[in-house]
């Protein structure tokens, strides 16, 4: 990519042009990295005011801004993630990754396409999915990084390298296995036709206040996480088995006001469902569905992580 800039009348360059249309791309690798957003939102913000430090002559002097730009960002994000867990112990309750409504943004991959070579890459669309980034929750900050730079948005070993400040062979065997605790962790979802039905018959049978319906849809070893932060009322301790599930759900429906609406919606690209209390979104159901039946149920309730779906 060609990213100096000549111009000297003070009018955006094809320079500038060139680094203001990465946002997108950097917004998208770093909701990855950070399950977050509105962090994403911040290092990027701070990625470019990092760029804007720079002189001139700096500026003029990096061939690639793009490259640099991504470098930046995942230092940023890995310095973030470094201090995640320490944060995550001052959080009120269960720490879920923030939903994103619809296909929100995270169709864009790497600029000019890429050649990297793993067989079975994780997919844009998959890489967003909420049982992906819950399980990206599990791996340290370094195999992270190293697993969406490389597997996700391809970009090769040497690259990752000079994030991480680790070898390319040592980023390999970092990729490698934080694939492995992936796939463990993983079922294989069936076609999103299906999970669709799944979804909507669980709010059919929840509006119905079926018992016995629900169970039918749950796996017997599922389980729901809320995410409320302190700042919305929800279950604090996480609900396992199925016939708990579909006893706790009837008690929510139980409790739920009249001018309650539930809707169903994709959640970061899989079918969900949000409650809206008068149009607003007060509630995100992120589901992972695998042989038939729910095996997660993920709850967002935290109003700071659902800026993106209120309307008024």
């Amino acid at each position: 990519m060609t990213t100096r800039s000549r111009r000297g009348d003070g009018r955006p360059g094809p320079g500038l042009n060139a680094v203001m249309s990465e946002r997108r791309r950097l917004i998208n690798l770093a909701y990855r990295l950070l399950g977050s957003l509105a962090e994403a939102e911040d290092a990027v913000q701070e990625t470019y005011a990092r760029w804007y430090a720079l002189s001139r002559q700096q500026q003029q002097a990096i061939e690639n801004p793009a490259a640099w730009l991504t470098t930046v960002a995942s230092r940023i994000c890995l310095n973030l993630l470094g201090s995640a867990r320490v944060r995550r112990e001052r959080y009120v309750g269960e720490w879920i990754p923030e939903p994103l409504p619809e296909r929100t943004e995270w169709i864009t991959g790497r600029p000019g396409g890429t050649t990297t070579d793993p067989a079975d890459r994780v997919t844009l669309d998959e890489s967003v999915s909420m049982a992906f980034l819950v399980v990206l929750e599990s791996l340290t900050p370094a195999e992270r990084v190293a697993l969406i730079l490389h597997d996700v948005f391809g970009y090769p070993f040497a690259e990752v390298a000079e994030v991480t400040g680790r070898t390319p062979a040592a980023c390999r065997q970092l990729a490698s296995s934080a694939r492995r605790r992936v796939r463990a962790a993983q079922a294989p979802a069936g076609p999103a036709a299906r999970q669709a039905g799944i979804v909507r018959d669980f709010k059919a049978a929840w509006e119905a206040k079926d018992i016995k319906a629900l169970i039918g849809l749950l796996d017997p070893g599922a389980t729901a996480i809320a995410d409320g932060g302190g700042l919305a009322t929800t279950f604090l301790r996480p609900i396992e088995g199925g016939e708990q599930i579909a006893r706790a759900w009837v008690e929510i429906a139980n409790r739920t006001p009249g001018n309650m609406t539930f809707l169903e919606r994709a959640v970061n690209g899989q079918p969900g469902l949000v409650a809206q209390q008068d149009g607003v979104t007060v509630t995100v159901f992120a589901f992972d569905v695998a042989g038939g039946r729910i095996r997660h149920i993920w709850v967002v309730r935290n109003p700071e992580k659902l800026r993106s779906w209120t309307s008024g």
